[in-house]
């Protein structure tokens, strides 16, 4: 049966986030929408919960764990709808959430990708750090958002409220125009994890299409549930995975300038991680730099197949300067 809206939760032994915040996806999921849980191969009993909890949803059982990207591919390959939403298993939704996206999905043909306004779950004032309110890129690959520079998140005061062009859309709670989704194949399923979400955008802007985040819909997110901040896993996922985005999607005149900056800055970050007492950190940029660069035949096969039009870009120069040296640490203080 196909439905307008499927909201999509990705699942590996999350037993304790769906019995958490499953309830208000299922409670303000309304109209033509349905509730999906697509499991990467889970373990412990979150399936059985589900089942028994909640039987209106629909589950999709993968053999294994395929990380975030190929597991969405996977699923939303099994899944007929006009628009999906990627929704994190630690995502608490709120009444009429589905509404404001998918009516500027339906006036808006060039959007393919909207995202609501993403807050932290522990303090309900606060920008949540993995999508705020709509993400971008420097001229270096360096991520931040309206709302999130860094480490620096700021408190919801209606700054950010307007509907906005942005760069990225989160991950955590991305919808995403289906025929766009399988034109452009999904996530890069090599990805595994983190950068997916930025790098698929990436693409939907080469291909002409326009990504959104839409603020009068709010969600409220946990973070961190599958790894936490402090995870060389983590570490490791982030640095190989921004510097395979960067080689896919740069135009060719700022590739090597842009790799030829990064990847110093790269080790720099990783000594500093060596000096704060945390080798395992150190240890992952160096994994991560050889993985990418065991990688390059791939990705080189990977950037002939894609268009390169759009920079990408939101802020021209090195953020790093700005926040670092002159201090600049709320979004509206940069200079775009």
């Amino acid at each position: 049966m196909t439905v307008k809206t499927a909201i999509v939760i990705l699942n590996w032994n999350g037993r304790l986030m769906l019995e958490r915040y499953l309830p208000s996806v299922v409670e303000n999921t309304t109209g033509d929408a349905c509730v999906i849980i697509a499991d990467n191969g889970s373990t412990d009993d979150s399936l059985l919960f589900v089942g028994q909890r909640y039987p209106q949803v629909r589950i999709i059982r993968l053999d294994k764990n395929y990380g975030f990207a190929e597991g969405y591919n996977r699923a939303l390959a099994q899944v007929e709808a006009d628009y999906f939403v990627l929704l994190n298993d630690d995502v608490e939704v709120t009444p009429g959430w589905i509404e404001p996206v998918v009516s500027h999905l339906d006036r808006h043909r060039e959007v393919a990708v909207c995202q609501p306004k993403l807050l932290m779950d522990s303090q309900r004032d606060t920008f949540e750090y993995a999508g705020a309110s709509g993400g971008f890129i420097d001229s270096f690959g360096y991520p931040y958002c309206r709302g999130r520079l860094f480490g620096t998140l700021e408190k919801d005061n209606g700054q950010y409220d307007s509907p906005c062009e942005v760069m990225w859309a989160t991950g955590a709670a991305m919808f995403v125009r289906s025929s766009v989704w399988r034109e452009l194949g999904g996530l890069d399923g090599d990805f595994f994890a983190h950068m997916e979400e930025i790098d698929f955008c990436w693409r939907v802007r080469n291909c002409g299409y326009k990504v959104m985040c839409c603020p009068q819909s709010t969600v409220y997110h946990l973070g961190g549930g599958t790894l936490p901040k402090s995870s060389p896993r983590k570490t490791y996922l982030n640095f190989r995975n921004n510097l395979s985005m960067l080689y896919k999607n740069l135009p060719s005149q700022r590739l090597v300038p842009v790799l030829a900056l990064r990847i110093p800055l790269d080790w720099l970050a990783a000594f500093k991680f060596l000096a704060d007492g945390n080798p395992g950190d150190f240890a992952a940029v160096g994994r991560a730099h050889r993985h990418f660069f065991n990688s390059l035949p791939q990705l080189k096969e990977k950037r002939r197949a894609l268009k390169h039009i759009h920079s990408g870009i939101a802020h021209s120069k090195l953020i790093l300067i700005d926040y670092y040296l002159r201090g600049r640490k709320h979004f509206d203080s940069l200079n775009q």
